[in-house]
């Protein structure tokens, strides 16, 4: 296979949870050398062994409250291309490892922050989880029902989207930046940032008068009955979104929607009766039912499957998009490349310390100064 894109990059991470180890997996994933620095995990929390977001990638415990372990990280990271930390503000300045100690130490590192509200800003210090960050910037705002509340789209919006992607393409973007000058410098990345980033085509909607303040009353968050999902005879449920013309049709020729009412499609004051309309077509059916006279209708029609059904699933399988490593299924990484590969997934093990320092370039003696 051909060498993954980042081979060659040594990337210091700093162990943590959440959108940090993200970040570490998606730069691991393609190739780049990933050290994890690990504080030990927090208990009941996380078992490495299972984890996808801490594969294919070293770790080596080092006890950052002695001067011997602070020196190690400074004299690992001044051997590297980045850095990913994922504490509050403060708290790697106030261990010695803050980026004007290790960019003096090697001025061409990448020193990537993660953080939910940023480095600066009046919330900088306080505490906080992805339904903080993006309930925030609005983002939360947009997800739920009509007339209900606003119902957090688990943690993919802030810690991951907003969070450990724009973490990993800022540590991309200051890596090239290094390459080709030298310079190394820091990257703030903040989940507010992030999930307002990735609100930026229902803001440019706004703007337009295309998109209104009312949650669940839109194009896309469930208020048009095109776009949105539907219980199944066998208590399962299909997804439809067919927005554009052509898919439009489709639909209504499979499910047979003739009368005058379908050809107000972009009406909302039609939506009620239309979404009353394709419920109870949808009930008379099941799923799977569904899916067959669907198939190559080509009106945007998928079931809505659950892990196993996914993980089983036809084009899944064909394209590997979800892999098992070690016992484990987990999505497979990407994107993928034309000419180069990627790592295949590998579970954490069992930490050999002693080997990984001693493949840093740490003595012996120094290793056993460590404690290990």
């Amino acid at each position: 296979m051909a060498s993954p894109p980042l081979a060659g990059l040594r990337i210091v991470e700093m162990a943590g949870i959440g959108p940090g180890p993200f970040c570490g997996m998606m730069l691991a994933d393609h190739g780049a050398e990933v050290i994890r620095i690990d504080r030990g995990v927090q208990p009941g929390f996380s078992d490495p062994a299972k984890d996808p977001l801490l594969r294919s990638r070293r770790a080596v415990a080092l006890d950052l409250k002695t001067p011997q372990g602070i020196a190690a990280v400074r004299r690992i990271a001044a051997d590297a291309d980045g850095l990913i930390e994922g504490f509050r503000p403060g708290v790697m300045e106030r261990l010695g490892l803050g980026p004007d100690v290790l960019l003096a130490d090697n001025p061409r590192l990448v020193y990537g922050r993660m953080t939910g509200w940023g480095q600066d800003g009046p919330l900088a210090q306080e505490p906080g989880h992805d339904i903080n960050y993006i309930a925030l910037t609005g983002t939360l705002h947009a997800f739920g029902r009509a007339g209900d509340k606003p119902s957090p789209p688990i943690n993919m919006v802030g810690d991951f989207g907003g969070g450990g992607m724009l973490l990993a393409f800022g540590m991309l973007a200051g890596l090239l930046h290094a390459q080709r000058t030298g310079e190394g410098q820091i990257v703030d990345a903040a989940m507010t940032d992030g999930s307002a980033l990735l609100m930026s085509m229902i803001w440019g909607f706004r703007a337009m008068g295309r998109w209104g303040d009312a949650r669940g009353t839109n194009l896309l968050d469930g208020g048009a009955p095109f776009y949105d999902t539907y219980a199944t005879q066998d208590g399962k449920w299909i997804a439809v979104g067919a927005i554009e013309p052509a898919f439009y049709a489709a639909l209504r020729r499979v499910l047979h929607l003739h009368d005058a009412l379908w050809d107000r499609q972009f009406d909302p004051r039609s939506w009620p009766a239309m979404r009353d309309a394709l419920a109870a077509r949808f009930l008379t059916g099941t799923r799977d039912a569904w899916v067959l006279a669907f198939a190559g209708a080509e009106a945007c029609v998928t079931p809505v499957l659950d892990y196993d059904e996914a993980a089983a699933h036809a084009h899944n399988a064909a394209r590997g998009t979800l892999t098992v490593a070690d016992g484990v299924t987990q999505p497979a990484p990407a994107p993928r490349y034309s000419a180069s590969g990627t790592v295949a997934p590998a579970l954490a093990t069992a930490r050999d310390d002693a080997e990984i320092l001693d493949s840093l370039g740490f003595t012996a003696a120094e290793v056993a100064d460590l404690g290990h």
